[in-house]
């Protein structure tokens, strides 16, 4: 089952990705937990045992339209992301590897669900498939070995930019490049116990443009990370409290449009398609 916001409310999906069908929370779980998505977040350990537990084998569910899955944490405490977290990232941005975490933000207000339309900012406009960390437990100094408990689930995000707001200015101003409406689309989150190998999941991304062409843009794997997310977690930690319903995009694997010789962005008419195994995927429509 998959942890989702569709319509406002606080549901489960079924696993079956093409055909999926909703069941409300507050409703089946009489009204203990929902209808607000983030309830699931800040009640985790309650929530969690309770979908253990929970027999909705034949709890009432229903069809839904793309448009009405949003984004499944939609007031989360802070947003992390996480810059140059790729070695073959970095080496296609012709950067050193780092040495510490190189951390940015994407502004609440660029939150989207898992099917929408994003307007083209510019002609600079690039893709980023990620790994996006839903916070389960709150904390601080959270040690790497206990990360993971820290975890309620995963889930596929795009960290969408804008290439020429990002590198204006001296220094560049990454978190407005990154910001703009639609630009954080996140998908239904699957609780981490469901998430088979969850250190080495492939992360891919794809593009079809006007036509019908479809091309392969991304195809890497967490495995490649150069801070996993235990250790993100753990440095973030250390100087921040990580709050219940936090997201953090874990950075992106190398085949960014920034990267590329020649270089090539996002165009009015293209869809982007981003999956993480296991996870549910996503779909961005771009527009003029």
């Amino acid at each position: 089952m998959f942890i989702a916001n569709v319509s406002g409310r606080l549901s489960l999906l079924t696993d079956e990705t093409d055909a999926a069908e909703a069941i409300d929370v507050a409703e089946v779980s009489d009204g203990r937990f929902g209808p607000a998505p983030a309830d699931a977040y800040e009640r985790w350990d309650d929530f969690s045992t309770w979908l253990r537990q929970a027999d909705l084998s034949s709890s009432p569910r229903r069809a839904f339209a793309p448009d009405e899955l949003l984004t499944p944490v939609p007031t989360p405490s802070q947003i992390f992301a996480i810059g140059l977290n790729y070695a073959d990232h970095a080496a296609e941005a012709r950067m050193e590897l780092p040495e510490n975490l190189i951390v940015f933000t994407k502004f609440g207000s660029s939150l989207a669900g898992a099917v929408t339309e994003v307007a083209l900012t510019g002609p600079t406009m690039d893709w980023e498939a990620e790994l996006v960390v839903v916070m389960g437990r709150s904390g601080r100094s959270i040690d790497e070995a206990d990360a993971w408990d820290h975890v309620a689930g995963l889930a596929v995000g795009q960290d969408l930019s804008d290439r020429t707001v990002q590198s204006r200015g001296k220094p560049a101003q990454f978190s407005l490049g990154k910001s703009f409406a639609g630009f954080a689309p996140v998908g239904p989150v699957l609780p981490l116990s469901a998430v088979e190998h969850r250190d080495s999941l492939r992360v891919h991304s794809t593009v079809t443009v006007e036509g019908g062409e479809e091309r392969v843009l991304q195809d890497g794997t967490t495995a490649d990370m150069v801070f996993s997310v235990p250790a993100i977690i753990a440095r973030l930690s250390d100087v921040v409290e990580l709050r219940a319903g936090d997201l953090i995009f874990t950075g992106t694997p190398s085949g960014v449009g920034l990267g590329r010789d020649p270089q090539e962005f996002l165009a009015a008419g293209s869809t982007l398609h981003t999956g993480i195994d296991q996870l549910y995927p996503i779909t961005q429509k771009i527009t003029d």
